[in-house]
């Protein structure tokens, strides 16, 4: 058995528990489960707050049968909870299949991004727990429960923190595979990023806008990374050609990022290849981002981006002592009820902070303050303030109501999730 872990993949968070399990099988999971009092799940350690802590077990699944079956007649791939998206897309990919997005590593596992609500870009795509079309756990008996996408609750058990079980098992609806390139533009200006942020966003099939939030209106935002199927020919448009021409010409693929740096773990510009390869930013066979770090994010309307991006900015130097990169991208709505973009095409603003608490809790309260006009909703697996979840969350309601009939012993439940009123 390997030996526990003691922090998360930052470093700014150590884990609590009483004992920690590593099954090997679906069958040993299972009796892990039923005779612990208290059990939450570990994924691959990128959250960045006391989501996975417990008084009572702690499991890993990464030592659970990573296998990917695909269905080719439903275009359905079945994937384990543990199992990292590295292996997932390339597996994928060598049968001719694809998801329609990726998230900005391929390290993390697939039922730990799935829980948490994690995310790409491209209001044309939902949050990676968009294409699950069912979803397996294990209950706190040991018993396995199934939920299939058009069954009533199916929405509450997708994004769920954990809270309803341990995920072993998800159904993933599949594309065919496809072809990517990036290309990074340094010269959109604040101005032009203000006049319309949903039309710089829907520039590509994924777009981001990396920024240290400094510089005046005519002055640089700082860098748009603009990712397009090549399969897919954008409708041009007169507005969508002066963006483009605003961007100003791709960096060459070898030059650095002004905001990302020259790092090897980055996917590579400039030319077309497969998917997997150049959705993500960072490569899978390299450490991802910074590492020593913390990160935040909150969730807008996209219809009001261009006010909370404004709101943002008026609170720059606040920020400026903690901030590493900020990142702007956009999600298209889902009915997921614990889904960050829930009901609304939404505006996702990142943070990658330094990996200091005090400059942090700075940041945040100054970034919540800036944003509490816009019904912001935090990532729920960074680091952010209290959650009004009843307020943010039209069926918070209907989510606790579901978690305890699934778990009517609280055997999932930790002291975040109750401060998060999700109990």
């Amino acid at each position: 058995m390997s030996a526990a872990p003691v922090r998360n993949w930052a470093g700014n968070h150590g884990y609590r528990f009483g004992a920690f399990a590593e099954p090997t099988s679906l069958a040993e999971l299972q009796e892990v489960v039923s005779q612990a009092e208290r059990v939450r799940v570990l994924g691959t350690g990128h959250s960045f707050n006391a989501l996975p802590d417990t008084t009572g077990t702690l499991v890993s699944l990464r030592r659970m049968p990573d296998a990917v079956r695909v269905d080719p007649q439903r275009a359905v791939a079945a994937v384990g909870g543990g199992v990292p998206y590295a292996r997932v897309v390339t597996e994928l990919h060598r049968r001719g299949w694809a998801l329609p997005t990726t998230g900005s590593l391929p390290h993390i596992s697939v039922a730990g991004a799935v829980a948490t609500g994690t995310h790409g870009s491209g209001v044309g795509h939902q949050v990676l727990a968009g294409p699950v079309s069912a979803i397996t756990t294990v209950l706190g008996d040991g018993s396995l429960h199934t939920a299939r996408r058009g069954e009533p609750g199916f929405e509450g058990h997708v994004v769920a923190l954990g809270a309803t079980g341990v995920v072993v098992d998800l159904e993933l609806d599949l594309v065919p595979t496809y072809d990517v390139v990036q290309q990074l533009h340094p010269g959109l200006t604040w101005r032009d990023l203000l006049a319309d942020p949903a039309a710089v966003l829907a520039l590509g099939s994924s777009v981001s806008v990396f920024t240290l939030w400094s510089g005046a209106d005519d002055e640089p935002v700082g860098e748009v990374l603009v990712k397009q199927r090549t399969d897919a020919d954008p409708a041009t448009t007169p507005g969508r050609e002066r963006l483009l021409t605003r961007l100003g010409d791709p960096r060459p693929p070898e030059a650095p990022s002004s905001v990302l740096g020259d790092g090897d773990n980055l996917t590579p510009r400039g030319s077309a290849g497969p998917w997997h390869t150049r959705m993500p930013h960072f490569r899978h066979d390299r450490e991802p981002s910074w590492g020593d770090e913390q990160q935040s994010e909150w969730f807008v309307p996209l219809e009001r981006a261009a006010e909370a991006v404004a709101a943002v900015r008026s609170v720059a130097d606040v920020l400026a002592p903690a901030l590493i990169a900020g990142e702007l991208r956009s999600i298209g709505a889902d009915d997921i009820w614990l889904s960050m973009v829930h009901g609304r095409d939404s505006l996702a603003l990142h943070f990658t902070w330094r990996n200091d608490d005090a400059l942090v809790g700075e940041a945040v309260r100054a970034v919540e303050a800036a944003l509490a006009a816009y019904d912001a909703r935090p990532h729920w697996g960074k680091v952010a303030g209290p959650v009004d979840v009843d307020r943010l969350y039209p069926q918070a309601a209907d989510f606790r109501r579901l978690r305890r009939s699934l778990d009517p012993a609280g055997v999932f439940l930790n002291d975040h999730l109750e401060r998060l009123g999700l109990a």
